[in-house]
């Protein structure tokens, strides 16, 4: 099977918003002195690297704050003055430093160690494309009324969501942005619900509509292009259908060529969101170059604070952010947690962090959507994080075949969805569980077309099919548990409320 991947896939997860709120309302401020301008630059001897600078929110701070970037021997890439995040890169390894004294600034950080363009590589593992025979299998075991491939898709029923499409396929008028590796919208199970007004590249932390601009090239990533078909992929006699096959869905590319989602761009994504009427969006990663960054290091909760701040203002603005738990089998709620791979575009070591101060983003903010991923058994994949109080629902998101085996027609316990240029193919993740929850929410907005984003979050927990913890987990068979779940059954560890209900979503 495909492996999941750590960078793709998931989101975060943790204890709460809370948490994350109480940990920056009490860390020590970092803006150092009530001047208005930076001390002049020191020399530019390091690697032109990317920064968000957090102020108060407002024109007049932000052009303040601009000059004083310029000053210290940066240059301001946008200002997002809505949110008070401002998008600089500057090759003064002192450029951090130097712009926290600045009157108005809260907090400032690189976000990245690899300088700009990266050098980095992206470790993407390559989906299993499906063969012409099993195309032609499928086709022909397809019922009336189905897509081809719609009887390898077992995730669909998991969901209830093939009962949910003779209900409706969803509401032409709810946008779908999948915030990835870039959608490919002339496949031919995208091309008849993407919403092009809505797409963009916002790669360097500034949005790019050029034509096209949103999709990934033939070296780049397929993730963005599956997700959005797991999501909208057409009832229209070709391939899949998605979980909501009426909706739009647009694709709002932040993964660079080497498969890096870097902080300035996530905050573009979200503002574009925000400010396009997108009613949901799907984060299957997470924001490079930490998996948790800890708000008491000045560089990553500077990462922290920009993120948080456009994911809210998306929220705010009535989106519903949806995200991926992860694929490392963690304990989101364990009291410390051992991170390998931080930072992965510089030298990474094992850090050990404290869960309630470091934090995966933009999964374990507030107010965010986290989904752990499920087997075609309906357990816990064998990869998904989880952790009591983290995990808010859970949905299919693939699991080996050898610990999940679906019910014929269904051959591969993995997820089937689009690829660019064409084709289908299987991936598994809780990258792939998170646009089930994404179309689950895009069917309850049409069905509630005027519900706030609380609402639609509301009716996702309530409507979901509780799932009482697998006790013991064992997932491989070998005698030794794998896994505890905590809580009951109607909220717990490893699936949350539950499992998404797509007929619930349009019935309720």
């Amino acid at each position: 099977m495909t492996a999941p991947m750590p960078r793709y896939r998931r989101a975060l997860a943790v204890p709460a918003g809370m948490a994350l709120a109480t940990a920056l309302a009490f860390l020590p401020n970092v803006t150092a002195s009530a001047a208005d301008s930076a001390p002049a630059a020191a020399t530019a001897d390091g690697p032109a690297l990317s920064y968000v600078v957090n102020v108060t929110p407002g024109h007049a701070v932000s052009a303040r704050v601009g000059k004083a970037i310029t000053r210290a021997g940066g240059s301001v890439v946008i200002a997002y003055d809505r949110i008070g995040v401002i998008v600089a890169h500057s090759a003064d390894p002192g450029f951090a430093q130097r712009i926290r004294a600045v009157r108005g600034v809260q907090s400032a950080g690189a976000t990245r160690n690899a300088p700009l363009p990266t050098q980095s590589t992206t470790d993407e593992g390559t989906p299993k494309v499906l063969g012409a025979a099993d195309i032609a299998k499928a086709k022909a075991e397809a019922a009336a009324g189905q897509d081809p491939l719609e009887p390898l898709q077992w995730d669909l029923p998991a969901i209830k969501a093939d009962k949910a499409h003779e209900k409706t396929l969803g509401s032409r008028k709810v946008t779908v942005a999948v915030i990835d590796t870039g959608v490919d919208d002339t496949h031919p199970d995208i091309a008849p619900n993407f919403d092009r007004s809505a797409s963009a590249n916002c790669v360097s932390g500034k949005p790019d509509t050029t034509d096209g601009a949103w999709r990934p090239s033939a070296a780049e990533s397929p993730h963005g292009t599956h997700v959005a078909g797991e999501i909208a992929a057409a009832k229209n006699g070709v391939g899949v259908t998605g979980v909501a096959p009426g909706v739009k869905v647009a694709g709002i590319k932040v993964g660079n060529p080497d498969g890096f989602f870097y902080t300035e761009a996530v905050v573009c994504g979200f503002v574009w969101a925000a400010e396009h009427h997108v009613d949901v969006t799907n984060n299957s990663y997470y924001t490079d170059p930490w998996y948790f960054n800890c708000v008491t290091d000045p560089d990553q909760r500077a990462l922290v604070d920009a993120v948080t701040r456009a994911s809210r203002y998306a929220e705010r603005k009535g989106t519903v952010n949806v995200a991926a738990a992860g694929n490392e089998s963690y304990d989101l709620a364990a009291d410390s947690i051992t991170d390998p791979v931080s930072p992965n575009d510089g030298t990474p070591s094992d850090r050990v962090i404290n869960p309630r101060e470091c934090f995966d983003i933009p999964t374990q903010l507030p107010g965010v959507v986290t989904v752990s991923a499920t087997g075609a058994k309906g357990v816990k994949s064998s990869f998904s994080n989880y952790g009591l109080g983290v995990i808010d629902i859970a949905a299919p998101g693939g699991d080996s075949t050898a610990y999940q085996t679906p019910a014929p027609p269904a051959t591969s316990g993995l997820i089937l969805g689009p690829l660019p240029g064409g084709t289908w193919g299987y991936m598994a993740g809780t990258s792939m569980a998170t646009p089930h929850v994404a179309g689950v929410a895009a069917l309850i907005k049409s069905t509630h077309p005027h519900a706030s984003a609380a609402r639609v979050k509301a009716l996702l927990y309530a409507e979901a099919t509780a799932t009482p913890c697998t006790d013991p987990y064992d997932i491989n068979g070998d005698g030794k548990v794998d896994a505890v779940c905590e809580g009951t059954k109607n909220r717990n560890g490893f699936y949350g409320w539950g499992t998404a209900d797509a007929l619930a979503a349009v019935t309720k």
